[in-house]
């Protein structure tokens, strides 16, 4: 039993070793944090065109068109929002909204065709928008969600950074909520595990092929959306932002992401059932529905984030050191997520509790795919049962 403990302390420690110092060092925010970043003036702005899909945003429409039309970008911009079958007041809200701020030539608001086979909703949603530019196609398209608060610089640094850096694809995780307690617990951990999959530095070496955006604030340049087809080349995708950054970047996109707190999503898991349902929605995705896969993620948790602390009680001290040594690596890791959102450092001891917590909702994703009940949102199923 010593060996057996001493082992997995090995393996666990080895396993942060690589997260903490050979993973694209994914946990030092600040390298990637967009709101301490310099933005440059251009000489020239290019035409912007704002496509925002919305099912059933009732609630958060009107704040994300009023944000938009709040942005002090110096070039011509335009909005598109594409009521995507809702069976709610979405469109009235918007227009309301276009029409309260006197702007009603600059944003359009228009309903989606019927929903063809092979494709999901939102990507759907996009490529109908994209659809009403006509022929005066823009430099770049601006994908958000709605409901999502951008800050009034949000579209100009997008821009700056694109035009400056020679970037074909630039993407922000903007800010999720974390009021309440099933927010603090469960929000900075999403952002952890996210960067952890798809490293800032890694999505944006062109040497590399990790690709990873966030579907929230997406700004892409239309000569490379045309390189790869259009939205049709990822019209059955679920995570349609990742996919989305991998196929432009397979096709010689140069690409960006970061992060932002002055962009913020209005998006409220007031509940565990709630912040269950966000993970599970697409966890099993994530693993392209493969049991053979979730046995191995399971795995992986259970050495990377379960092991280091069973090992505090483990006998003799060579795995204790062991556990207590990958436990500071971890806790080390987590502390900049956590104090990005602003809480209490006692979070960052937590992670093994939280991991816990998105295990079981991967197993609940996995369950609910095979009983044919995988990737539901806004009472659409998504995920294809794989005959």
């Amino acid at each position: 039993m010593p060996f057996v403990s001493t082992s997995i302390g090995l393996l666990s420690l080895v396993v942060w070793l690589y997260l903490f110092f050979a993973r694209g060092t994914f946990w030092r925010l600040r390298s990637f944090d967009d709101d301490l970043a310099e933005h440059a003036t251009l000489n020239e702005w290019p035409r912007v065109i704002v496509i925002v899909p919305a099912r059933n945003e009732a609630e958060t429409i009107g704040q994300a068109v009023a944000s938009l039309l709040g942005q002090d970008y110096p070039g011509k911009f335009s909005i598109v929002v594409v009521d995507d079958h809702s069976e709610d007041a979405t469109s009235a809200i918007a227009r309301q909204t276009a029409r309260e701020k006197s702007a009603q030539p600059r944003v359009a608001i228009v309903a989606a065709s019927a929903l063809p086979p092979g494709w999901t909703g939102k990507v759907w949603a996009l490529n109908e928008g994209m659809a009403q530019v006509g022929e005066d196609k823009p430099g770049l398209y601006w994908l958000t969600d709605a409901d999502v608060v951008h800050a009034p610089d949000t579209l100009r640094r997008l821009v700056s950074r694109a035009e400056r850096d020679k970037r074909d694809l630039v993407s922000l995780m903007v800010l999720l909520q974390a009021k309440t307690l099933p927010e603090r617990a469960l929000i900075p951990a999403f952002l952890f595990f996210f960067l952890k999959l798809y490293p800032p530095s890694w999505i944006a070496d062109t040497n590399v092929p990790t690709a990873g955006a966030a579907g929230g604030c997406i700004l892409l340049r239309r000569e490379a959306l045309e390189r790869l087809g259009g939205l049709a080349a990822i019209r059955y995708e679920v995570i349609d932002d990742c996919a989305l950054a991998r196929a432009a970047k397979r096709n010689g996109a140069r690409i960006w992401m970061g992060l932002t707190r002055a962009s913020v999503s209005l998006r409220a898991y007031r509940t565990f059932a709630e912040a269950r349902d966000m993970i599970a929605r697409l966890a099993f995705t994530q693993l392209h529905y493969s049991a053979a896969f979730l046995l191995a993620a399971m795995a992986g948790m259970f050495l990377t984030y379960f092991a280091p602390v069973l090992l505090f009680f483990a006998h003799g001290w060579p795995p204790r050191i062991l556990g207590l040594t990958t436990w500071l690596l971890m806790w080390l890791s987590f502390l900049p997520t956590v104090r990005f959102y602003r809480l209490s450092p006692l979070w960052a001891p937590l992670l093994t509790l939280i991991a816990a917590f998105y295990s079981y909702a991967t197993l609940v994703s996995a369950v609910r795919y095979w009983l044919g009940r995988g990737a539901q949102w806004k009472g659409r199923a998504q995920a294809q049962r794989i005959k």
